[in-house]
């Protein structure tokens, strides 16, 4: 048989056709895959096969910076009106887990659309005195705040000595901030009240975390029960657990509040932690 330019033409066009078929039919055998990361340590990750077309893959963090979400809708702590809630899963319909406040600061591991709703998933990847008091993953939906990046914890200090210095005046329950002889910050705080005082001397900042989960009783310093997920900003200078930190609870600042620590307005508190380095030290005066 001779084969004519048109039929050479002909073939070509049944072959590749049957090409792209065979390819259909071998990509639709083989489910996509996406990268998540496992929330129990920041650097293991794991494949998973893609489920449906809703999930997205998860936001792959960068060395050493992290995503965290800080609530700046809902409710203000004490106050009615429109709140809203962290859930057990990415929707409405999964169980109400935690009553979100405004200046919560939560880590995000992974985010989900549902039905044309962005889902950030929390975690809480650190070590939790009552763990049974709350599940570590949460679905918070993006309503409900604005990412910002930052580090993660910091415990080491550097070799080098920093010329800063931060006050806390118990008298006056202030703080303040200092550059060598230069103010850098001066704002009002809340202390420990009298029953769980805030420790007088002069200490180290030695531990630096941008979001913790708080909660009481705390052995040997409060009887109190309290629980407090995603206090932001946290610079601990004492062994027993006291640290500056932002505060989404109360705005009774001025005034001994706390159970031992220095609290701030968390705007405040983000200001003075990317300014103190670790090895800033502490004085806590009378």
């Amino acid at each position: 048989m001779i084969l004519t330019n048109r039929h050479y033409i002909i073939y070509l066009f049944i072959l590749l056709g049957m090409v792209f078929f065979l390819s259909r039919n071998d990509s639709a055998s083989s489910p996509a895959l996406e990268v998540i990361t496992h929330a129990e340590a920041d650097t293991v990750v794991t494949i998973l096969p893609l489920v449906d077309t809703s999930t997205i893959p998860v936001i792959t963090q960068s060395e050493g910076k992290y995503e965290y979400l800080e609530i700046i809708e809902g409710c203000a702590h004490g106050t009615a009106g429109l709140c809203i809630w962290a859930y057990a899963g990415p929707g409405l319909t999964y169980e109400k887990i935690y009553q979100l406040e405004k200046g919560m600061l939560l880590k995000v591991v992974g985010t989900k659309v549902i039905d044309g709703q962005t889902w950030y998933h929390v975690y809480f990847d650190e070590w939790i005195r009552y763990p049974e008091r709350s599940p570590k993953d949460w679905y918070v939906p993006a309503v409900a705040g604005r990412i910002i990046r930052a580090g993660g914890i910091e415990t080491v200090l550097p070799t080098t000595p920093s010329n800063k210095r931060i006050v806390v005046d118990l008298s006056d329950q202030m703080i303040y901030a200092y550059d060598g002889d230069t103010e850098f910050l001066a704002t009002k705080v809340s202390t420990g009240e009298d029953t769980t005082p805030t420790p007088t001397g002069t200490f180290t900042i030695f531990r630096k975390t941008p979001t913790r989960y708080m909660q009481g009783p705390l052995p040997g310093v409060t009887d109190i029960e309290f629980d407090l997920p995603g206090v932001s900003w946290d610079m601990y200078f004492t062994q027993g657990g006291a640290a500056i930190h932002g505060t989404y609870w109360h705005n009774n600042y001025g005034t001994t509040q706390s159970d031992g620590c220095v609290n701030l307005p968390p705007e405040v508190a983000k200001i003075l932690y990317d300014w103190a380095p670790l090895g800033t030290k502490v004085a806590i005066q009378k």
